[in-house]
């Protein structure tokens, strides 16, 4: 287990390093209610007081109720800011502006809502000179289980380097809510949805073979594929001359 006295030290100058070398005095972040978003919450408000964490419900029953409940407890007792916008309404014109152009796919449906958080978390941090924290940790980037340009999109990540695992050991050394450390980690794009049922495997087997190098045959036949077909996630946009 790491030493999370030392990995808060450290975290924590690293995002005060983050804010001197991008000449700004605060933080935006999204607040999902879920375990990532929580710990990014807690050390970048240890890091600076001016962290101002946003809930974007959209859609999803859920967003409204568990989600929102659980980051509103995590804000309360790490005294951060917090302000919600409801992202329904915006979501629900972008569609029908596309309605008569387009078939929207199912998934591409689900990627609009983290994009159109993005984009929020930008205007809001522009206008306050701000920086946005990312919020994905190293299990869903191995596995490309995140949207480009959406919650892939940000100024800085203190937990890009840390496995669900570990993102529950952090959590659980920070005394966060037990209803954060608990409860399936789920993206909230639609009801029902949980990301190990999506991804066909769980947490614990993917931060088994990203820490230790252990995996049965299939699930690392699983991990494979989402892995290379996410590829391009992981990579700068192609330009001309290709390098």
């Amino acid at each position: 287990m790491k030493n999370y006295e030392l990995e808060l030290k450290n975290r924590v100058a690293f995002i005060q390093k983050a804010l001197t070398d991008a000449h700004a005095t605060a933080i935006v972040y999204g607040n999902s209610g879920g375990k990532d978003s929580a710990l990014v919450g807690i050390l970048c408000k240890k890091a600076c007081p001016d962290t101002l964490g946003i809930l974007m419900p959209c859609q999803s029953k859920r967003n409204f109720e568990e989600d929102m409940q659980d980051g509103l407890e995590v804000a309360k007792k790490f005294e951060i800011d917090t302000e919600t916008v409801d992202l329904t309404p915006v979501k629900e014109s972008l569609l029908a502006a596309l309605s008569d152009k387009i078939e929207i796919s199912g998934l591409s449906n689900a990627n609009i809502n983290p994009r159109l958080r993005m984009t929020t978390l930008y205007a809001i941090a522009a206008s306050r000179g701000a920086l946005v924290a990312g919020t994905g940790n190293r299990s869903e980037g191995y596995m490309g289980y995140f949207t480009k340009w959406g919650d892939g999109a940000y100024d800085f990540n203190p937990i890009a380097d840390l496995t669900v695992t570990e993102i529950y050991e952090f959590l659980a050394y920070l005394e966060a809510p037990q209803n954060i450390i608990k409860k399936a980690p789920s993206a909230g794009l639609f009801e029902g949805q949980t990301d190990e049922k999506e991804m066909g495997v769980t947490y614990a087997a993917i931060d088994q073979y990203l820490l230790e190098g252990k995996a049965d045959a299939d699930t690392i036949k699983i991990m494979e594929k989402f892995h290379e077909r996410s590829e391009h996630k992981r990579q700068l946009p192609l330009t001309y001359p290709n390098n």
